[in-house]
Formats: C-alpha cells, structure tokens, sequence
C-alpha cells in the first residue's frame, strides 16, 4: 500500500486491530502497526501517542457530538432528555461498517488491564464531558453527574448488545432501549 495514500489514522487502527489479533497486545510494535498500514513509525505518532491510543480513538469527537447535542437541545428538555439526544447523537456515528471493528476490539481490552484502565478512563472522561455540558444549561451538580452516568450506562449496555453476532439492530435503536430500561430501573428504586 502506498505511503501517500489517504486514511492514515483508519490504516493504522485497521493493522493494529489485525496485528492486536493476530500477535496479541503485548508483542505488537508500533513499527510493526506502520508497517503493516504501509505507513512509517512518525506517521504513527503523528496520529497516536502509544499503541494504547490506537484503539481509542475519536474520544475527542464523542465528546464533541454530546456537548453539542446537550446545548441543541431545548431549553424545555429535562437533563435526562437532554442526555438521549446526547446519546442519540453519539450512537449514530457508531454504523455497521464499525460493528465488526468494536466487536474484534472488545476481547483484546477485556484481555488487558492497561486497556481496560484506559477505556474506564474514555467512560469517566465522556461522563463528565456531559455532566459539565448539562452543567451549562443550569443543572445542579448532582443532577448532571447522575444524569451523565446514566446516560452513558445506557450507552455501554447498548454497545454491547450492539457487538453481539446475531445483531443486526442500529445502536441508535439499542441504546434508546437501554436507556428506558434503565430510567424505568431508577423509577422503581424509591419504592
């Protein structure tokens, strides 16, 4: 593969991926992931800090997409309301071109604590990223905080329903599911 060619970053996390598979975490180089996207190790850190990166990327544009739909919505919306439209917004950048790549990810995390520790890290980050959005809108601290990790609860559970093999539902579709399960869940705690 030429070195010219465009889609480093999705080159990169498509080889590291396959690399990840096929070698394991542990003795994949980051040479070795350039090389393989026909790409070199600068162009890699360009794109990436470490090879842990690699598999995290877009945090900065999930974050983006919920503070912006948290501010679109309108000024009637209760939090948690404000937080399905975050969390629509989120899911629909999740298509079924990316399910196949989420669902070889998920294994490779669970099998190593410093993944896993950094994927807890995206969760918090993304919570709080909508916790302080909801925050502009005037929600008091505890609300947004319990607003934004319930939000996000949903979305986990709908991811991974999402990844499953017989599948075929958007994530769009599975995380609304989950969140109304989840705020039913909450309604019946006060009983």
């Amino acid at each position: 593969m030429p070195r010219w060619e465009p889609n480093a970053q999705q080159r990169l996390m498509r080889a590291a991926l396959d690399l990840f598979t096929e070698k394991g975490y542990d003795a994949t180089t980051v040479n070795e992931i350039a090389d393989r996207a026909g790409l070199t190790k600068t162009t890699f850190f360009r794109h990436f800090s470490d090879k842990r990166e690699v598999l995290f990327a877009g945090q900065d544009i999930h974050g983006r997409l919920l503070v912006q739909a948290i501010h679109a919505a309108p000024d009637s919306a209760t939090p948690l309301e404000a937080v399905r439209a975050a969390l629509d917004a989120l899911a629909a950048v999740f298509t079924d071109d990316r399910r196949e790549f989420a669902a070889r990810l998920r294994p490779i995390v669970a099998d190593h604590a410093e993944l896993r520790e950094r994927a807890a890290l995206k969760r918090t980050s993304l919570v709080g990223t909508l916790a302080k959005a909801l925050e502009e809108r005037g929600v008091p601290d505890l609300t947004s905080d319990l607003a934004a990790d319930l939000g996000m609860r949903a979305f986990d559970n709908a991811f991974d329903r999402w990844i499953e093999p017989d599948n075929e539902q958007p994530l769009t579709d599975l995380t609304r599911r989950a969140f109304d399960e989840l705020r039913t869940a909450m309604a019946t705690l006060h009983d």
